[in-house]
């Protein structure tokens, strides 16, 4: 695995903050975890994209994976494949930072997402509906 350190845009950081006023979800890493599932989850491909890398939020891999680093990293590998991108590092990181960076965005845009209820919600419905 390549990604050892993971920092955010000004614009992520400022949307983040949005999601945990609204939800009371307080970690930054648990928000981003769902940020970068919800993104994954979206069947199209993220736009590329330079990303700056401006906050001052940034965190270790395994702070933001915790126990689940295996998984979140094996997902992404999958849609990396899925998507037909080669799985070399520089690909999988620039695929991870797009990932998250447009599901914090998702995340931050769905006025209905106030609680940790709401995002398990959003999870059940996005399964219901396929």
């Amino acid at each position: 695995m390549t990604i050892e350190h993971i920092r955010l845009s000004q614009s992520a950081k400022d949307q983040l903050i949005t999601l945990k006023r609204r939800t009371n979800i307080t970690q930054w890493n648990v928000l981003c975890r769902w940020a970068l599932c919800r993104s994954i989850a979206e069947p199209t491909i993220p736009p590329t994209a330079k990303i700056i890398t401006d906050s001052n939020v940034e965190m270790s891999w395994r702070t933001f994976a915790g126990v689940h680093g295996d998984l979140l990293w094996a997902l992404l590998r999958h849609r990396c494949h899925h998507d037909g991108f080669p799985l070399d590092e520089e690909t999988l990181a620039q695929q991870f930072r797009l990932h998250l960076h447009r599901g914090i965005g998702y995340l931050a845009g769905d006025r209905n997402l106030r609680s940790i209820v709401d995002l398990v919600n959003l999870d059940n419905a996005r399964r219901d509906a396929a």
